[in-house]
């Protein structure tokens, strides 16, 4: 459902959320990353959009994007732009689409910033001012500096500006199909790169064996013949639905028990 908001977002509070993302950086932390500055820079569309609303509605509005978040710096001015499109276009009902969007954009974005902008163009203004300096020439520093920032200025202007006019266009030109579908993609390649961490970043070498007769079966590679990472997989259910369970209240205590049962099945010849 497409909500015609009261308080439509204008230019100037875009502007607004440019100058104050240049600060984006400087809270980030291990338990949420981006998220204290996503909110600090997004918060002139949220006092536009909620000026004329209850206290209440504007808190979970604040809450809604204080959830963790993290991606490239310059992908957060497409993010913020897009965000704030969604946040004037749809019901209270509907805000999850919100949260859904930015975590479906904010790991492939990421990707995308790094490659193109930390790893590619980082690197070739720093040979061309490093080429200058080694020849004597103070403007090396300068140059790439002033290279740099050209693209990294640029992008998170446009980017926020650009960000909002298309989650326009999108949501107003083919209704909220097309929203529910962006939502749904989103939410896939959520799902995708949290189980390729799983993958990746869950490790478990069951070293136990079972003889029978002559032959010593090894568990870890039956296993793995079946489906590879199972053991990282049902690890990471049964963390998440203890997590769930309790609210996320116990966490220290669970990984303190995971880290003495890691531990013990080590000692026993369980694990490698």
């Amino acid at each position: 459902m497409i909500e015609e908001a009261t308080n439509k977002i204008t230019k100037k509070d875009l502007n607004r959320v440019f100058w104050r993302m240049q600060l984006l950086n400087i809270t980030n932390n291990f338990q949420s990353m981006q998220a204290i500055g996503f909110l600090s820079s997004f918060t002139p569309v949220l006092e536009r959009l909620y000026q004329d609303k209850p206290k209440d509605q504007k808190e979970k509005a604040m809450k809604r994007h204080l959830e963790f978040f993290n991606s490239h710096v310059n992908a957060d001015a497409l993010i913020l732009g897009i965000s704030a499109a969604v946040e004037e276009t749809t019901v209270e009902d509907e805000k999850e689409t919100v949260t859904a969007i930015k975590t479906g954009l904010m790991g492939p974005l990421a990707g995308l910033g790094d490659s193109v902008l930390k790893f590619t163009w980082l690197p070739i203004c720093g040979s061309i001012g490093a080429s200058l300096a080694l020849n004597g020439s103070v403007l090396g520093p300068i140059v790439m500096f002033l290279l740099y920032n050209v693209v990294n200025v640029a992008t998170k202007y446009y980017g926020i500006h650009w960000g909002y006019a298309k989650g326009i266009d999108m949501i107003n030109g083919a209704g909220s199909s097309i929203l529910q579908r962006f939502s749904n993609i989103a939410n896939v390649v959520g799902l995708m790169v949290v189980g390729a961490l799983v993958a990746s970043v869950v490790k478990i070498n069951v070293i136990a064996k079972i003889s029978a007769g002559d032959n010593t079966i090894k568990l870890q590679e039956m296993f793995d013949k079946v489906m590879p990472g199972l053991f990282s997989l049902l690890v990471t259910v049964a963390v998440y639905k203890i997590l769930k369970k309790t609210n996320g209240k116990h966490a220290p205590l669970l990984i303190l028990a995971i880290m003495v049962l890691c531990i013990l099945l080590t000692a026993l010849g369980i694990l490698g």
